[in-house]
């Protein structure tokens, strides 16, 4: 896989809970939108109740529905439902669990914790997706946390895996992500945290902050 370098900085405004979020996101300029089905997270939605919404979203920016550590079957039939165009498995899913789900056919985001082993993490990810999400190392947390991701393992693994698009998240926010973007040079950013109000609830001037600064003051990765 050789993606060729963005015209920008994709952005991803994850932790999303309800139609208005979604839609002032979208009217922000994002690329894609985030759905926490796990339901052990602050920004946890139903998909049973939730997804005639979050269906009606087609063609406005990608519906991404993360997963920590779910059955395979019920990945798969995530992977099968009809209100989201890729899946982001942050948990521990091993390279197994990966390859069986890869069968549906349905693109994947791969989230791993930045820590010392994240180049090799990275490496064996090639053959199964071309997206790689890199958050703070915090220990017992699956993302969500507020917590600066280190900045610097963060670049030298962009350096190091160039036909990987290397997601940046962790404790981004509209006062720093344009700085931490001309520092890693990363495919593209993610953010919950960083604006909201409350978890699970967004701050519309955050948003459109957080994307005005990384569209005039970011500069997109080399990837």
């Amino acid at each position: 896989m050789s993606p060729t370098g963005p015209a920008r900085t994709w952005v991803k405004i994850c932790g999303i809970t309800n139609e208005a979020d979604a839609i002032e996101s979208i009217r922000a300029g994002a690329d894609a939108l985030g759905f926490n089905l796990w339901s052990r997270s602050k920004r946890f939605i139903p998909i049973e109740t939730e997804a005639s919404w979050i269906a009606d979203l087609s063609g406005e920016a990608e519906r991404i529905a993360v997963l920590v550590n779910a059955p395979i079957e019920d990945a798969l039939g995530i992977a099968d439902h009809g209100a989201f165009d890729a899946v982001q498995f942050h948990g521990t899913e091993d390279e197994a669990y990966l390859r069986e789900f890869s069968k549906s056919a349905c693109p994947f985001i791969i989230a791993r914790p930045l820590t010392d082993g994240i180049i090799q993490s990275v490496g064996q990810a090639l053959s199964l997706t071309d997206r790689f999400l890199v958050d703070a190392a915090v220990p017992g947390e699956f993302g969500g946390t507020g917590v600066l991701a280190d900045l610097d393992l963060a670049s030298a693994l962009v350096e190091s895996a160039k036909s990987i698009r290397v997601i940046l998240a962790g404790g981004l926010s509209p006062n720093n992500v344009a700085a931490a973007i001309h520092r890693v040079r990363p495919f593209g950013v993610d953010v919950a945290s960083g604006v909201e109000l409350a978890p699970g609830r967004k701050d519309y001037a955050k948003v459109r902050r957080f994307i005005s600064e990384v569209r005039e003051g970011g500069l997109a990765g080399s990837q």
